[in-house]
């Protein structure tokens, strides 16, 4: 009974994260769009750094139009390729047209469905089409049902999506209004550490920012997930506190983690030491108050949530109130993990001993192979790193194999990055986080070998596997 509750809980766990990546990879690659917009709102609105009624004239079309429309193209996309994206974004064009607020939502909601109802078209007239008529066909069906679900959206889902948009924002204001707002914490920092980052940010915090900035010029949802605090108080705790390579390693994830506003790299330093979700959590609290004390906020979502990324995005004057939260929450959190780390030094383990002991669990898992496996270099051409975007730990990790494959002597085996949910059939082998490593499982070829890694940044990990190849 045991196991199977565990699997239940495992599958919903996947589940969440599975349907917050989707949500999140219909923002990601539109993030530069988001900030050219963001960008143009700071310096030129009548509030900001140079204002200027020409160019401020960019602003209300790009959000109401451009952004949302971007986003429809993407979810259909991604359900449908270029076709599901074309007929998502005239589907998200209804949702849009007519609307009092930035459609990010609708286009949610409007960009996959339309993908997915022209590909549920293309497969019941798959092979049913005169020869010569392909073409006809295909271009009408397209735009005959892309048209429909346009009129559908304007006259249907439009007030619907309003509605809840609407209900979203005033529970949101209530929350902040009634100074609550600091205790989300409780939910953001957890839900961060198990991967859900991205979701929360770009599909929960970000649509309801954007139509506050609309209003007032900035939104403090924009610091709520992105803040580097928490995750920086953490990283300086194991510097100081800590035994290792988990001591070692943590100068390096400060500056991946701060500077190059990549969050996942502090996460497996929580998961080896569950305890530690409380000093995120101080760290998350306390910035969040300083935030709606000092009356901070951002013009635009700081993506990655980089210092960098947060200073860029301040607007005019805004700058010491987003400094002062990111300060405040990184003391708080190094208080609360440095006590930690300090009182429990029995229980205190190294990364090199926590993926030991992942590997042990692994073992046990039908179909897992370990980098123990003898693998032969000439069964291996591709190495995939997989993490829940494929764009930030994934990238450093197939950064640092690339090199010790060179510093090695081995030249002909690629090595790539990608999200874990778009795992090329191809590959041989697949290095990936322990809390995803069901979904890998199910994107990858079933002959792949599956890898999992506490921290992408384990060098030694690295080692282990070139070492089994040699």
């Amino acid at each position: 009974m045991q196991n199977v509750s565990g699997r239940t809980k495992a599958s919903g766990k996947e589940r969440i994260q599975k349907f917050g990546n989707f949500l999140s990879s219909m923002v990601i690659p539109n993030i530069g769009a988001f900030i050219a917009w963001g960008l143009i709102t700071a310096l030129f609105i009548p509030k900001g750094w140079y204002p200027n009624e020409y160019f401020e004239k960019l602003v209300g079309p790009m959000i109401t139009y451009l952004l949302p429309l971007l986003i429809g193209y993407t979810g259909g996309n991604i359900v449908y390729g270029k076709r599901g994206g074309v007929v998502g974004a005239i589907a998200t064009a209804g949702v849009v047209v007519g609307a009092s607020m930035p459609m990010f939502l609708g286009a949610m909601v409007m960009g996959p469905f339309g993908g997915y109802l022209i590909k549920k078209f293309d497969k019941l007239v798959d092979g049913k089409v005169p020869t010569g008529f392909e073409m006809l066909v295909s271009n009408f069906s397209s735009g005959i049902l892309g048209g429909g679900l346009s009129l559908l959206a304007y006259s249907v889902i439009e007030p619907v999506v309003s509605g809840i948009s609407t209900g979203l924002g005033n529970a949101a204001q209530a929350i902040t209004n009634a100074g609550l707002l600091p205790l989300i914490a409780f939910v953001v920092e957890p839900a961060k550490v198990l991967f859900l980052n991205n979701a929360i940010n770009h599909g929960v915090f970000s649509p309801l920012a954007v139509q506050q900035v609309q209003e007032v010029g900035k939104s403090i949802f924009f610091l709520l997930e992105p803040n580097p605090g928490p995750g920086l108080g953490i990283l300086l705790a194991y510097m100081f506190y800590s035994k290792g390579t988990a001591k070692q390693s943590s100068p390096g994830a400060i500056i991946i983690h701060f500077l190059g506003g990549i969050h996942e790299i502090y996460f497996p330093y929580v998961l080896m030491k569950p305890a530690l979700i409380l000093a995120v959590i101080a760290g998350g609290v306390a910035g969040n108050l300083t935030f709606v004390a000092t009356g901070a906020g951002l013009v635009a979502s700081p993506s990655p949530g980089s210092i960098v990324a947060l200073i860029a995005m301040a607007p005019k004057g805004g700058l010491l109130p987003v400094l002062a939260g990111v300060a405040v929450a990184t003391v708080a959190s190094f208080l609360v993990a440095a006590l930690i780390i300090k009182r429990n030094p029995e229980s205190q383990e190294d990364l090199e001993e926590a993926q030991s002991k992942v590997k042990a669990m692994k073992a046990e898992s039908k179909g897992q192979t370990l980098a123990k496996t003898e693998i032969s270099k000439s069964d291996i051409s591709l190495i995939v790193f997989a993490c829940d975007a494929g764009m930030g730990s994934s990238a450093m990790g197939e950064s640092i194999l690339k090199k010790a494959l060179k510093d090695a002597g081995i030249t002909n085996i690629d090595v790539k990055h990608s999200p874990v949910d778009d795992i090329p059939k191809t590959a041989d082998v697949v290095f990936t986080q322990e809390s995803l490593v069901e979904r890998a499982k199910k994107s990858a070829s079933s002959d792949a070998t599956i890898i999992t890694v506490k921290n992408f940044l384990d060098r030694a990990k690295y080692v282990e596997f070139i070492d089994g190849l040699k």
